[in-house]
């Protein structure tokens, strides 16, 4: 606290930024970000949120119709139109956090301008915002596997909740990291979109990760150490996983990674962790000439 023998004790530079911790400390801040976003992204609008389910809706059909029927996957996959849909629901969470994250300090150049708030608020709100979306689909997953015959356990529930937080984190990260740097390169947009088209693709999320290691071999540990696979895979098991029965457990042993939980997902929370760390002190380096440079 101040006193009269050092008047500046327990006082801080005025607009210097305590990173991650300003945002726990300013939840209230927060909760009116979230607020804010989402009656602007739907202002206007006929469907409102409905939108949000339209994307993942019309991905499955198209992926369901062209891989499932067309290509026959469904024959070699049993339920796959569960394990197809876990898969978009998490990897559409996470590309449409990074999205809006990236332009989150850009779309909100005006209020930075004019008052200080801590940076990391706008990239941090951005992904609530996506959780937002993403929570009542998951909601859609769940009713669905239950007609198959889903039952919730405490592991299934564990596992839901460590995919949806190495998600979560990774896309805070890659939007503090993005974010930061496209307020000075705008041509970080489109390095993200470019991303984000590969997602779906570079994630188990319309193959089984056998036919994977089948291609790569050795290399295969690499594209296990993305956390996008592993949280897709941990989905999947969640998911996807107890709907079989009978001889389709078979498939279901083929399609269970080795060492998911005792490897693979600790792997991934340090990966996740490293992103956050370097993306944290990337957006703290950048984020001093904000205002000037919007």
């Amino acid at each position: 606290m101040p006193s009269a023998l050092n008047p500046e004790a327990g006082l801080s530079a005025p607009g210097r930024s305590g990173g991650l911790r300003d945002v726990y400390r300013n939840r209230f801040l927060l909760k009116l970000l979230v607020r804010k976003e989402i009656k602007v992204r739907y202002r206007g609008s006929a469907l409102g949120i409905v939108w949000s389910y339209m994307k993942p809706g019309l991905q499955f059909l198209v992926f369901y119709v062209a891989l499932g029927l067309f290509l026959n996957v469904q024959g070699s996959t049993p339920n796959y139109p569960i394990y197809l849909f876990a898969g978009i629901v998490l990897v559409n969470f996470f590309t449409e956090a990074l999205g809006n994250a990236t332009r989150s300090i850009v779309g909100n150049r005006d209020l930075i301008r004019k008052i200080y708030l801590p940076r990391e608020l706008f990239p941090v709100a951005s992904v609530w915002v996506s959780a937002a979306h993403f929570l009542p689909q998951v909601l859609i997953l769940v009713v669905v596997c239950l007609f198959f015959g889903w039952l919730p356990t405490v592991w299934s529930v564990l596992a839901l909740v460590a995919a949806f937080a190495i998600v979560a984190v990774l896309a805070v990260g890659l939007g503090l990291f993005f974010g930061a740097v496209n307020v000075y390169f705008r041509d970080s947009e489109n390095l993200v979109d470019l991303l984000i088209m590969m997602v779906t693709w570079a994630s188990p999320v319309l193959y089984l990760w056998s036919q994977v290691q089948h291609v790569l071999g050795p290399a295969f540990a690499a594209y296990q150490l993305n956390p996008m696979t592993v949280g897709v895979e941990v989905f999947h098991w969640a998911f996807w996983r107890p709907t079989l029965d009978g001889g389709q457990l078979t498939a279901a042993a083929a399609a269970e990674v080795p060492g998911l939980f005792t490897l693979w997902l600790p792997l991934a929370a340090v990966v996740t962790l490293l992103i956050l760390g370097l993306g944290q002190w990337v957006f703290a380096r950048l984020s001093v000439k904000f205002a000037q440079e919007l």
